[in-house]
């Protein structure tokens, strides 16, 4: 991580109130897909890590039993509950969670584990913590929308920021999910430095 957490909780509190506005056509391309592929029932739990103003979650909630939106930046999640409570959306709840400590031991079981362009502030290193954490969580599929490298980013033209990101290869990240007992059933390109993962855990037998 090229910055502290508490340094990029701090520059999402500050960019919270315009962030939904200058997200790219990618971020909502993203974040469609993301959703789509979620696809959670009416019992189920779904835990939105790097929930930020709650694009995720609250595009779930309808479809799911409640959902868990985590995220490090206050200012961020407070522009989530004033959506939220715009809409009387009631099932959702937004609370402080870190991907490698997302907060969710008084929850209950997880089923479903969502994120969309958050994973890439944490250094590969890092992400592969996280991607353990989500599978510690017994949820039977993640969906990860996120920067990542499809190819060789033009250096002239990164979807990032270098100074604050750290994305990763596809590669690295279906191997980080297949490490910890998931079988990636689908990879989503958006852009060449933008794309959607879908896993899905393997049973003891290796079948999903």
């Amino acid at each position: 991580m090229k910055r502290s957490v508490e340094e990029h909780a701090a520059r999402f509190s500050e960019k919270a109130a315009e962030y939904d506005d200058s997200n790219t056509e990618e971020y909502r391309a993203c974040a469609d897909l993301v959703v789509a592929h979620a696809d959670p029932g009416p019992d189920d739990v779904v835990a939105d890590l790097g929930a930020g103003t709650g694009a995720i979650a609250l595009a779930l909630a309808s479809d799911a039993s409640h959902v868990l939106a985590r995220d490090v930046s206050e200012g961020m999640m407070e522009q989530g509950r004033r959506k939220a409570s715009e809409a009387r959306i009631t099932n959702v709840e937004f609370a402080y969670g870190e991907f490698r400590e997302p907060n969710l031991a008084d929850a209950d079981p997880v089923d479903v584990v969502t994120s969309n362009f958050a994973l890439h502030h944490l250094s590969d290193a890092e992400k592969r913590e996280a991607i353990e954490v989500m599978a510690g969580t017994d949820a039977r599929r993640v969906v990860l929308g996120d920067v990542m490298f499809f190819e060789q980013p033009d250096p002239d033209a990164p979807f990032y920021s270098p100074e604050v990101d750290d994305p990763a290869t596809v590669g690295t990240l279906v191997e980080a999910f297949t490490a910890v007992g998931f079988a990636v059933v689908a990879v989503e390109r958006v852009h060449d430095q933008v794309g959607v993962i879908v896993a899905e855990r393997l049973d003891a037998d290796g079948e999903e």
